[in-house]
């Protein structure tokens, strides 16, 4: 991904920000520093700012998606241990995380859980124009804006170079897709089996709807009758279900229909972002899926929404076809390992079940 030059300043090394890094401070700090010098127009900005916003950036990807960012990483250790200290959501909006953050620093469990941040990150961002020696001669050499350097460090403060201002305005869109798309490089080597991962860095505003998917199912339920909730045992009729995502969204950050399924009202609230079992639940799941698509596909074998079964199996119409154990195999190949990724990274089993 190229930069766009600039006349006055060498846009090239900041390329070299990222090279030859073993955890993700560097592309947290910079992001942060971004927002901070373009939304709030300020080039004076405290190391605790800074800090605040890659915490609040990084909380998602940590908590809802249980990403892993690596054993070099204390970024991931600090974030959980800051959701145990202050108990914010794990899907909490990043000016909430931030509030929160702030009213909370004069408390001696956040701050000493901050200032890790402090030591290395400020000093060692600026390598590409400063070698490192000393956090000392860095310092020095920073504040007479050495070979050009993006910021000045004074105490706990850093100052944007007034020649890097403008170009860091007029391109911060674009730098921080660049930062982004290198941290999502840096994260894929880690997280190799992670579907979608670039999705999962940032918060969606709001979730795709699944208006489409509903339809299928309740052209199911007019063709079938009623159903039974594969959790509970509860009748299902047209207007009294949800559509619960098997394994949870926030692993597979889809909504394809292999993945879906009614399921009695208040499922997702209990099942949440929790694994289920599928020893108990997988045969009812695939033999759900197997009896609409053996009465939909026969009538509208041009439905889009089917074409989701061929990530599944190359053909639909030799799917529809399959017997009851072969159709189960297939989910099972699916979800076996899915699932067991899942748990892999972090990601707990649903324990609750219910009177059949």
């Amino acid at each position: 991904m190229n930069l766009p030059e600039d006349k006055n300043i060498n846009t090239k090394v900041i390329s070299q920000i990222y090279s030859n890094t073993v955890a993700t401070y560097k592309f947290y700090w910079f992001a942060s520093v971004l927002d901070i010098l373009v939304k709030e127009k300020r080039r004076d900005i405290s190391f605790w700012e800074i800090i605040v916003g890659m915490i609040s950036e990084a909380w998602y990807p940590i908590h809802y998606f249980r990403l892993s960012f690596g054993k070099s990483d204390s970024l991931y250790t600090q974030i959980i241990e800051l959701q145990k200290e202050l108990n914010i959501p794990i899907d909490a909006k990043k000016e909430d995380i931030k509030k929160q953050l702030y009213n909370n620093l004069d408390s001696p469990g956040v701050k000493r859980l901050l200032r890790v941040f402090t030591l290395n990150v400020p000093y060692r961002f600026l390598s590409p124009w400063i070698n490192y020696s000393s956090d000392a001669e860095v310092i020095r050499h920073s504040q007479n804006f050495a070979n050009n350097c993006l910021y000045s460090i004074k105490g706990d403060k850093i100052e944007i170079n007034s020649h890097w201002e403008e170009y860091l305005h007029e391109n911060y869109l674009i730098l921080r897709d660049f930062t982004f798309w290198n941290l999502t490089v840096f994260l894929q080597k880690r997280n190799p089996n992670v579907p979608d991962l670039s999705s999962k860095l940032v918060k969606p505003i709001a979730r795709e709807s699944l208006t489409t998917q509903r339809k299928y199912w309740n052209t199911f339920i007019e063709l079938n009758g009623p159903i039974r909730c594969i959790y509970t045992g509860n009748e299902l009729h047209k207007k009294s279900y949800d559509l619960d995502h098997f394994v949870p969204w926030s692993f597979v950050s889809h909504n394809l229909l292999w993945n879906l399924l009614p399921a009695d009202s208040g499922i997702n609230s209990s099942k949440s972002n929790n694994l289920p079992s599928l020893d108990r639940y997988l045969c009812s799941f695939a033999q759900m899926h197997q009896q609409a698509i053996r009465l939909i596909y026969p009538r509208n074998p041009n439905n889009k929404l089917l074409e989701d079964y061929l990530t599944l199996h190359d053909s639909l119409s030799e799917l529809a076809q399959l017997s009851e154990a072969d159709f189960l195999n297939v989910f099972r190949k699916t979800f076996s390992p899915m699932v067991q990724i899942a748990e892999n990274m972090g990601f707990k089993h649903w324990q609750k079940t219910f009177e059949r």
